[in-house]
């Protein structure tokens, strides 16, 4: 990644950790087999599982409340030349875990981290969205309209 905007590279570092998170192990696997053959890396951080505190905010956009409690992995990877990947995940996949942080690294210390984007990022952001889409779909067909009727002896 380049040394520009700073601002820029954090929001772009943002958006990949994000969908490497929501992204299935099962998808991480088949693009790392084609993308990070060869790349050594080493545990800074071993997968490991723990709780953290999720917040809500009232109405959305209200006062913070504490939600509740929610298992996640992290992990920290070093590759051979010194980058260092990190990676957060919901639930107990230790090797979800690696293999995000895995990526994270690998899109750190590629020079043609934009072609990575574009092969493995985009198309697992595409169907994370596709599949959120039909979701809403789904949902927006059930979606039943209540209304008040106004009662006979109401309208004198």
């Amino acid at each position: 990644m380049s040394e520009g905007n700073t601002e820029n590279n954090q929001e772009a570092r943002r958006h990949w950790m994000g969908v490497l998170a929501r992204a299935s192990v099962d998808d991480l696997e088949d693009h790392w087999v084609r993308e990070g053959e060869g790349v050594d890396y080493s545990f800074l951080r071993p997968p490991e599982t723990g709780l953290v505190m999720t917040q809500g905010r009232a109405g959305g956009t209200g006062q913070r409340f504490n939600l509740g409690e929610m298992t996640v992995t992290r992990c920290a990877v070093r590759f051979s030349e010194g980058i260092v990947g990190h990676a957060y995940v919901m639930g107990r996949d230790r090797r979800h875990a690696e293999l995000a942080a895995a990526f994270d690294a690998l899109m750190q210390s590629s020079p043609g981290w934009g072609e990575i984007q574009a092969r493995v990022i985009q198309p697992l952001a595409d169907k994370f969205n596709g599949a959120r889409e039909l979701r809403s779909r789904k949902a927006a067909a059930t979606k039943v309209d209540f209304y008040t009727m106004v009662r006979g002896e109401d309208l004198a």
